[in-house]
């Protein structure tokens, strides 16, 4: 059996808690490797790491860190099938989903490879007679990353690019769920140049998690993932005195007026609500049919439905891979089950899909009729589950958008340019897509919502990622001239 053990100070190095956890292949339901979890000795040892390695690393000048990001991204780009391969195994998602996902994160390192620019600070002369000011943007030190299992490569590079270039050491906890990706990861930052203790992985459960939100050497954590543990984050770490970026839950609306490509609506709802087997936070979670569109719309996804072929993630004809485990896949047929008592109609249930594996295998299912206070509104699936919203008019859907407690990503299908700069105005989510099912902002942007789906006042990655992991310090400085250089230099005295 295959073991999967820590990253510290450069090097594997085999847990010491006799605590470990399962990995799976979720294609076939078999067990494939254990994974080491870390107690919080062993989180100790990593900060140490960290700490010992930020000195260094913090004073390295910048054409030092932006040759390591260079580097680091040269060896990303000639890893890219190990990656999405290490990916599919043990999250599910189908190869052409886990090469997405690398290519996204390498856009985060493309843009850390900037940072000489991204770090520059603000100078005034003269602000009074003989004071200059000037602004310098300084790493915080030792910072943490807590990441999910949905996206094992995207997500620590959204942290990892932009902490590591501006100057900190990192400690990276991913999830346990599929950990290898994490390791191979610090392998080629390692051969990148950053140095030992630079980048050290934990693995581990919330025992790990907590030691991490206490340590006093850490100084900043991240987090993506559900709202009530993005929530527990965000108010442990500050409550030990963190800055923290706690990235939570989505409940995502595409919204389709009347005047809308309906084929083009129809792919992108299939693409958007049933891609990666809908474990995304960025998936279409609710369509909301606008009028008289929403019974030609139905019908378009209920005819594209059977042509999804899913299967094992590394086969290449699978269009959608499997959920990341069991457990996960009972929870989400069992929105299913309440959808119908509840008053909603399942026109497509993907229970009723056979498979030949014994892998969390599930097909993609259609509800219909849906309506707020129903559980499979109110909640997060995080599966290939697409409820179906009717309203009457353009201000109920955006009624319906604002109303709901999450604020992370929406979707607006139309031809009208005039509705669509009205709805970029009108609605209360953080990141908007017009005409596009996903609006994930390239790396050059920054990610994040609003509301119940973000805690704290960062978003992650891009510009914002560089203000998290850098604090400004505000240098005032007097430098007198001797009055008699500046006549023997034949400039006019000043007083």
């Amino acid at each position: 059996m295959k073991r999967i053990s820590h990253w510290i100070g450069g090097k594997s190095v085999c847990g010491e808690s006799d605590r470990q956890a399962p990995v799976f292949d979720p294609a076939c339901g078999i067990q494939t490797a254990v994974v080491d979890l870390a107690d919080p000795v062993e989180v100790d040892a990593a900060v140490a790491a960290a700490v010992a390695a930020s000195y260094e690393w913090r004073w390295s000048s910048l054409s030092t860190r932006t040759a390591v990001m260079f580097r680091f991204h040269q060896l990303l780009d000639g890893h890219r099938r190990e990656l999405a391969a290490a990916v599919t195994a043990e999250h599910g998602k189908v190869l052409s989903d886990a090469s997405g996902e690398v290519a996204r994160g390498i856009e985060n390192v493309e843009f850390s490879c900037g940072v000489a620019h991204h770090l520059k600070g603000g100078y005034s002369q003269r602000v009074s007679t003989g004071v200059d000011v000037h602004t310098v943007l300084e790493p915080l030190g030792v910072v943490a990353g807590i990441t999910p299992f949905n996206f094992p490569v995207m997500v620590p590079l959204w942290m990892i690019a932009n902490a590591i270039a501006c100057g900190n050491t990192f400690v990276l906890k991913p999830s346990e769920k599929d950990p290898s990706a994490s390791m191979l990861i610090a392998d080629l930052l390692h051969e990148a140049g950053v140095p030992e203790g630079g980048f050290n992985v934990v693995h581990g459960d919330k025992i790990t998690v907590d030691r991490l939100l206490s340590h006093p050497d850490v100084d900043a954590v991240s987090f993506v993932g559900s709202t009530p543990i993005a929530r527990y984050v965000y108010e442990t770490g500050v409550g030990h005195g963190k800055r923290v970026q706690a990235l939570g839950g989505a409940k995502n609306h595409m919204v389709v007026l009347p005047d809308a490509d309906l084929d083009a609506a129809a792919d992108c709802a299939v693409s958007g609500g049933f891609g990666s087997a809908g474990e995304r936070c960025m998936a279409v979670s609710v369509l909301v049919a606008v009028g008289e569109i929403a019974d030609p719309l139905i019908e378009a996804i209920v005819a594209r439905i059977p042509g999804i072929v899913i299967g094992p993630g590394h086969d290449p004809a699978s269009e959608m891979g499997p959920l990341v485990t069991a457990e996960h896949q009972k929870r989400v047929a069992g929105y299913l089950d309440r959808a119908g008592p509840e008053g909603a109609h399942v026109v497509v249930d993907g229970r009723q899909k056979s498979f030949d594996s014994e892998g969390y295998f599930l097909g993609c299912s259609l509800i219909d009729h849906v309506r707020p206070g129903m559980a499979v509104y109110d909640e997060e699936i995080f599966g290939p589950v697409l409820a179906v919203v009717r309203v009457r008019t353009y201000d109920e859907a955006v009624a319906l958008v604002n109303g709901n407690p999450y604020g992370n990503g929406v979707a607006l299908f139309t031809g009208d340019g005039g509705a669509a700069h009205r709805f970029e105005s009108d609605v209360q989510v953080g990141m908007v897509g017009i005409n596009v099912p996903l609006p994930v902002p390239v790396g050059s942007y920054s990610f994040g919502g609003w509301k119940d789906s973000l805690f704290g006042d960062s978003a992650i990655y891009g510009p914002d990622g560089v203000r998290f992991y850098t604090r400004p310090k505000v240098v005032t400085a007097r430098w007198p001239v001797p009055a008699t250089s500046v006549v023997d230099l034949g400039f006019p005295q000043t007083r």
